[in-house]
């Protein structure tokens, strides 16, 4: 259901994913050795690291700018750090999903090419390959301070229930957003020393617009959904689509606007409060171009909608950012 970025037409090269891009990165300029284990990790394919990424930045944002003592380069790190975490952890997510779907991948198309299907990959070198990559996010998370290192240790259950999800709810779309959402508790906690409810709000911000984007995305692979079985919102919804994701536009607006709300609030400042309501409202603003442009049988459209949540969420970061200079 994850994992977007359906290949152009044209030629490929030996080992490519039908879903990655052509000329992609991995496939022109990785060692040949490793490009099967860059393509396990989705690295010819980095929407997923975005939108992993960007609650994170969310957090850091909103927390330097609830708490201005703190800003400065404990942010920065927190920033640079979440990023290479991001990059880690959905590799080692997206292995772990590729384990327990290699034998589902093996009858879709789309991702019948993908390295453990296809053979480039083992499973005992995918266990080993999902082992390095959480170990060096390991490292990275040991940096923060103790109450954000406990939460991120707890985000290990989500990652390792998501891939289940599809085979016994309707709603799988629910644990993506638990799990890639997480980083906005994360960091608010690593920047400002412990949670707090702007960042609760902020997490529930985060779950509403996965909810959108990914049921923009399943809809791409709805048919071969019915005929394996496997659950989605898309597959839930049919043709009341556009009206549930109306739903959780204005849902993810309003628990973003409460965030900015009880973290700013206290510092009695209008214009930083205005500054963070206006970047919920721009990525509310993005969410609705895309229900203006959204075609639920045209998946081209839906593909290109869902790769726009990256300009989306990074209106939202660039709002919250500001905030913290002002």
């Amino acid at each position: 259901m994850i994992e977007p970025e359906q290949r152009p037409e044209g030629e490929t090269q030996p080992g490519q994913v039908a879903d990655a891009p052509v000329q992609n990165w991995v496939d022109l300029h990785a060692p040949p050795r490793l490009q099967p284990f860059l393509r396990l990790s989705r690295a010819d394919r980095p929407i997923g690291t975005w939108l992993l990424l960007l609650p994170c930045w969310w957090g850091a944002f909103l927390g330097a700018a609830a708490r201005p003592e703190t800003a400065g380069w404990l942010t920065v790190w927190i920033v640079i750090g979440c990023a290479a975490g991001a990059f880690l952890m959905r590799g080692a997510g997206c292995t772990w999903n590729d384990l327990t779907d290699r034998d589902i991948d093996d009858k879709v198309a789309r991702t019948r090419s993908r390295p453990l299907p296809s053979g480039q990959v083992s499973a005992h070198e995918a266990r080993l390959w999902m082992g390095a990559q959480a170990g060096a996010a390991a490292l990275i998370l040991f940096t923060f301070n103790w109450a954000a290192i406990g939460l991120g240790l707890m985000s290990l259950a989500l990652v390792a229930i998501y891939p289940f999800a599809k085979r016994f709810t309707w709603w799988p779309q629910i644990f993506l957003g638990l799990a890639f959402n997480w980083g906005a508790l994360l960091a608010w906690t690593a920047q400002t020393g412990a949670p707090g409810l702007p960042a609760v709000f902020l997490y529930m911000a985060g779950i509403c617009w996965t909810l959108f984007y990914d049921t923009i995305y399943a809809h791409m692979d709805r048919e071969d959904d019915e005929l394996i079985g496997v659950k989605s919102t898309a597959r839930l919804f049919g043709d009341k689509t556009e009206a549930w994701l109306r739903g959780f536009l204005i849902a993810t607006v309003v628990l973003m606007s409460l965030a900015v709300i009880y973290a700013l609030a206290p510092l009695a400042d209008p214009l930083k409060m205005s500054i963070g309501l206006a970047g919920a409202w721009a990525l509310g603003g993005h969410m609705n171009w895309q229900l203006s442009k959204l075609d639920i049988n045209d998946t081209k459209m839906c593909l290109r909608l869902f790769r726009s949540n990256r300009d989306a969420g990074l209106f939202a970061a660039l709002f919250l950012a500001i905030t913290i200079f002002i």
